[in-house]
């Protein structure tokens, strides 16, 4: 599995995203949608405004923070 978390400086549902992954023991990368205008093009294309965008795969993406999806990814990965 490998989840990337899109972010912003600053966003504490995407500081509470990640921490929650990292305490699920969920491998996972972090862009800054900031600093990469081919990172913030892709989530709009998925059709979010809001962060954190957090990506599994093609088809299993959502935005904000979501403890019933991180959860989700816990057992999916046990």
């Amino acid at each position: 599995m490998n989840v990337t978390v899109y972010s912003k400086p600053g966003c504490q549902q995407c500081k509470f995203t990640c921490l929650s992954l990292a305490h699920a023991g969920i491998p996972y990368s972090v862009v800054d949608m900031t600093t990469s205008a081919a990172a913030l093009e892709y989530v709009q294309d998925l059709g979010y405004a809001q962060a954190p965008v957090v990506v599994v795969n093609e088809h299993d993406h959502w935005a904000g923070f979501n403890p019933t999806e991180i959860e989700r990814l816990r057992l999916a990965i046990q």
